[in-house]
């Protein structure tokens, strides 16, 4: 199955909330790779690379986790960069 890499940024009350932690811990139940970093605009960025159907269930369990958080979603699609494992960047 293809790897694909999708390029997420979450805006609202998405900093100083665990945000970057609660990702990086849900994603440990999910054979994705990537990084969730704070960006200085106040959002959240965040890559993460597999096959479809995990990275889908990965985004969808960040979106139900954080969902009080979360006031604005958009997804990129980039080409795979071969990511090694799932971090936090600052």
């Amino acid at each position: 199955m293809p790897t694909v890499c999708k390029r997420v940024y979450y805006s609202g009350q998405v900093q100083g909330v665990g945000f970057r932690y609660t990702a990086q811990g849900l994603a440990r139940g999910y054979p994705v790779t990537g990084y969730v970093r704070n960006l200085p605009s106040g959002a959240v960025e965040l890559v993460a690379e597999g096959e479809p159907d995990p990275v889908e269930a990965f985004l969808a369990a960040v979106a139900r986790q954080m969902a009080g958080y979360i006031t604005h979603t958009v997804v990129h699609e980039d080409p795979p960069s071969g990511l090694s494992a799932f971090r936090i960047r600052r």
